[in-house]
């Protein structure tokens, strides 16, 4: 049996059709020729009966088509005939509408007054049920039926309802209420005993007759009153019990108190009160702000030693009671967001609020307090730069446990008050640092007093027989580079933890040039709560300003007055070493221009030796050896990378820096040894332009000193000074020749050294 069902397809193929008929036979090419035979008869006698079934189709429509043309024209004659009497209907409505307006409008005021009679006979029907009602109210009452009562009662408020046009609608509001009042009263003791007891039959009943009554609010007070004051009796009981003990041991037992009540009370609630929840939180709320005596009271007694240690201890006790809280809250609703937690919340923080807002200056005293433990003044030099050294770990030990006081006890939010209190401290610090480093100097004979005793005693001193000094004050250097960079990374941790801060409480803070309030998240009351936005607007603007500051990163620092003042201190350490190192050459250098050999005419110096064969004399020699030695001793310090001297020498310069535009020095050692080396020649100009008379045999000689001393800083890697190059050149020239370089070398030096090689030469 042929399937022709497939030549209706729309995608009928024929190469498919024809590949499937073929497909099943597995004949010979003789058998198979004899099948395609036999589909094409096939096909062929299928084509002829669709042909006829066409043709007998089309004569059957012939047929049929004047019978549809002439039903068609009926169709259209009918339709044309219902559109007329359509047309007659509308003109029949309007003519209606307009002959009974009249009509209607006289219907709608009867039915108006028809209504307002209804409304009066009602009125006076209630009217008459409120004073029948009025009437046998003392026998209810007399009969201590509390559902008949409140029955009667509901039934007066409803006719109340009806009454409100009287004239003395007030007078019957206000009798009902005392109505209500004296039911209210005779519910009391049941009152209390049921929400006492936990009745949960009896507190379902009650909850619908307030309900009813509209004095559910007063039925909730009447449930906190009760639990409210068994909570008030244990916080006394519990304070009398633990009289000897101090606050932190006890205020755990009270906050585990409050928990169970919670959990208890929630559970109860939720069967009697529609907003269970709410109204927990509100007892508890409610508790928490009528103890007697008050927590701050007990705080204040508790925290007479060591107030800010005990506070945050008594602030952590408090915050895990808050996180067992919430996780109570959670387990039974997943909206911590309303006004009943942001009330309870500020109930358990409201005791810490009045320290809260101090914390600066609770965190200044104790820090001061510490500070002054850290000895850092000693004579000795040796000893003093290790106990500087040693206060280094002391004062950010304090600092970092301030941060962490400052988080533990404020959240984050007295970051204002600790950058205050952290200011204080590392200015008292500084000026201690500073202070040990005036004392050194005192003892080292750097100050101008000391300074002219030791030229006199130590005259014939040997350069160089003692480094340690130095050695000692560049250490100090490096306390103080150290110094500063902990104070930056430091820095880092503050802004950091004031940014974790933002983001955690979720703090928005508004830009003057973007002053578009962006959509906060509410997502809990309870880490959410910003005891400085409630209680103190000017802090809370400071602690904004500061995250402000952070976020658009303008380069302000936080700790800029203390970094300022610690580049001050080494500074003075700095000028310390310098001191010390260059102390000894200026022994050197002040006794060269009362030296006797410069007015020596018969002395060893002879003018008939040539210059070539002058030596530089012991003075002259001792102070290139001394700076020679130099590099040796700062290699301790220097020999490797030390960013602590790098970043002391970044925040203060040395003496005699080099002059702009000289090419950069690559090592710490150089800055030292030039700087050293430009003292050196810049003292050496002032002591020769002091010298009052120069033979000509010493003239040869001091320029012979001051070829060797220029020799020997060359050698250093330094450029010699030009004013000492300039002073050799005017020693070795003859007098007559100064007129040549005049506004090549400086009048002061020209006329200085022709001043005192003219003396001699008169």
């Amino acid at each position: 049996m042929m399937d022709f069902s497939k030549f209706l397809d729309a995608n009928f193929d024929v190469k498919d059709w024809v590949n499937a008929a073929f497909k099943a036979q597995k004949d010979s090419p003789e058998q198979k020729d004899a099948h395609a035979a036999t589909l094409v008869m096939k096909l062929q006698l299928f084509i002829q009966e669709v042909n006829n079934s066409l043709e007998e189709t089309s004569q059957q429509a012939l047929q049929n088509l004047p019978r549809v043309l002439r039903d068609v024209e009926a169709v259209r004659q009918e339709a044309g005939f219902l559109k007329d009497q359509m047309q007659l209907v509308k003109e029949d409505i309007k003519k209606v509408e307009e002959d009974t307006s009249e009509s209607m409008k006289m219907l709608l005021e009867i039915d108006t007054i028809k209504s307002r009679m209804k409304a009066a006979s009602d009125a006076l029907q209630e009217a008459d049920n409120w004073t029948t009602l009025m009437a046998d109210v003392d026998e209810v009452f007399a009969s201590k039926d509390v559902q008949l009562i409140a029955d009667k009662l509901l039934a007066m408020q409803h006719s109340l309802s009806m009454l409100a046009h009287c004239g003395d609608y007030d007078e019957r509001c206000q009798s009902l209420e005392v109505l209500k009042n004296r039911l209210e009263a005779l519910l009391s003791p049941q009152l209390v005993s049921a929400f006492n007891s936990h009745s949960l039959e009896a507190a379902q009943r009650y909850v619908k007759i307030f309900k009813d009554m509209d004095r559910l609010s007063q039925l909730r007070n009447y449930y906190y009153k009760c639990h409210k004051s068994s909570l008030l009796l244990q916080w006394q009981q519990l304070q009398e019990t633990n009289r000897e003990k101090v606050l932190a041991e006890w205020l755990p037992s009270f906050y585990e108190t409050l928990l169970t009540t919670w959990h208890r009370e929630v559970q109860w609630c939720d069967q009697v009160f529609p907003d269970a929840v709410p109204m927990v939180c509100e007892l508890l709320a409610q508790t928490l702000s009528c103890l007697q005596p008050s927590l701050p009271a007990c705080m204040d007694s508790a925290l007479q030693d060591n107030a800010l240690l005990n506070l945050i201890d008594l602030r952590q006790i408090t915050l895990r009671f808050i996180k067992s809280l919430e996780g109570a809250i959670q387990s039974v609703t997943d909206t911590l967001v309303g006004s009943h937690f942001e009330d309870l919340v500020h109930a358990i923080h409201a005791p810490y609020i009045p320290y809260l807002i101090r914390y600066g200056f609770y965190e200044e005293e104790h820090l001061v307090q510490e500070l002054s433990t850290i000895n850092m003044e000693r004579q000795d030099l040796i000893d003093c730069a290790q106990l500087l050294s040693d206060s280094l770990n002391k004062i950010f030990k304090l600092t970092n446990e301030a941060s962490d006081r400052c988080t533990a006890f404020t959240g984050g939010f007295g970051m204002a008050g600790l950058l205050s209190a952290l200011k204080a401290t590392f200015s008292s610090y500084c000026q201690k640092f500073d202070r040990s480093l005036e004392t050194l100097r005192s003892a080292c004979g750097l100050d101008p007093v000391s300074t002219n005793a030791m030229v006199m005693t130590s005259a014939g001193a040997e350069l160089g027989e003692d480094w340690s000094k130095f050695q000692n004050a560049l250490k100090i250097v490096q306390t103080c580079g150290e110094l500063l960079l902990q104070s930056e990374e430091f820095e880092l941790q503050l802004s950091s933890s004031l940014l974790h801060t933002c983001s955690s409480y979720d703090i928005q803070v508004f830009s003057p040039t973007s002053p578009t309030k962006p959509s906060a998240s509410h997502s809990s009351s309870f880490k959410e709560y910003n005891y400085l936005a409630r209680e103190d607007p000017a802090q809370h603007a400071a602690f904004q300003e500061l995250i402000l500051k952070l976020r658009e990163d303008d380069g302000s620092s936080l700790l800029q007055e203390p970094l300022e003042a610690m580049s001050k201190i080494t500074e003075h350490a700095h000028k310390l070493a310098f001191g010390i190192v260059f102390f000894q050459l200026q022994l050197q250098l002040s006794q060269v221009s009362q030296m006797e050999v410069w007015t020596d005419e018969g002395g060893m110096l002879s003018a008939d030796l040539p210059t070539f064969s002058l030596s530089p004399q012991e003075y002259i020699t001792k102070i290139g050896q001394y700076l020679m030695t130099l590099p040796q001793q700062l290699e301790t310090c220097t020999s490797q990378d030390n960013p602590a001297m790098e970043k002391a020498l970044e925040a203060s310069q040395l003496p005699f820096p080099p002059s702009p535009g000289s090419p950069e020095v690559a090592h710490l050692a150089d800055y030292w040894i030039g700087s050293v080396a430009r003292a050196t020649m810049h003292m050496y100009v002032e002591v020769i332009l002091r010298i009052n008379e120069l033979t000509q045999q010493a003239a040869r000689q001091l320029s012979t000193d001051i070829d060797y001393l220029c020799n020997v800083v060359d050698a250093l890697g330094i450029h010699p000074s030009p004013n000492l190059k300039h002073i050799e050149e005017l020693l070795k020239m003859p007098l007559s020749q100064y007129g040549e370089v005049k506004g090549v070398i400086p009048d002061r030096l020209m006329h200085a050294v022709a001043s005192m090689r003219s003396g001699a030469e008169s």
